[in-house]
């Protein structure tokens, strides 16, 4: 019978953020259809010829939902009775605008937001490009842990560490964001004229995973 060793491996790795993702929410409302509809095109319009005029490509914006709901109250008539109210159409519309990390690049973003009439709520995340290389480093550094424990345990105990039989790994999405996170209410952003006295450097990306690696012992 084949005497085994099984071990977890941890692995981590860090990388400076350099790439920016600017999340944005837009919300109209109207009792009829088309009003809604042509009041959310104003606000992406707006948007859009703000973030033109930062510099940005009308292709870098980028539509992540767009939803139209109805909105309904309901209320208690003098009969006791309750209804539905009809109190009309909103329109969601969230967009996305990704690019290199710059600190300045990021102002200008942020100042055009602020100064167009869309008024959007705001999330920023900060991630790395190149987030395969993070992960790969990361899967090296699993590797590299669970080795060097399966020696020390077998040196330990006697043993020689033989061939490696098998790897078990989780394909689960990584999550590769910097904990730095920058967030601006609709309600704020539109009071902004200008935002010039932010300087952001954000917190460096950290990132583990972990495999399973079995060994035959000797």
């Amino acid at each position: 019978m084949t005497r085994t060793i099984t071990v977890r491996g941890v692995g981590k790795a860090a990388a400076k953020a350099d790439f920016v993702t600017i999340n944005m929410s837009m919300k109209t409302s109207d009792m009829t259809y088309d009003t809604a509809m042509d009041m959310a095109a104003e606000k992406i319009d707006g948007l859009s010829r703000a973030l033109k005029h930062a510099g940005f490509e009308a292709g870098d914006l980028k539509t992540t939902k767009f939803r139209v709901d109805t909105a309904y109250d309901t209320i208690k008539d003098g009969n006791g009775n309750y209804k539905r109210i009809f109190e009309g159409f909103i329109v969601h519309h969230d967009v996305r605008l990704q690019f290199d990390f710059e600190s300045r690049r990021l102002l200008q973003a942020l100042s055009a937001i602020a100064t167009c009439i869309s008024a959007p709520e705001i999330e920023i995340r900060f991630s790395v490009k190149d987030s395969e290389k993070l992960k790969d480093d990361i899967l090296r550094s699993a590797a590299e842990n669970a080795r060097r424990r399966a020696e020390i345990l077998c040196e330990a105990s006697g043993a020689a560490l033989g061939a490696l039989l098998s790897i078990h790994y989780n394909w689960d999405e990584l999550s590769i964001y910097s904990s730095t996170r920058f967030s601006y209410e609709s309600e704020c952003l539109s009071s902004v004229k200008s935002v010039k006295s932010i300087d952001m450097e954000p917190e460096d990306i950290h990132a583990d995973d972990s495999a399973t690696f079995v060994w035959e012992i000797c």
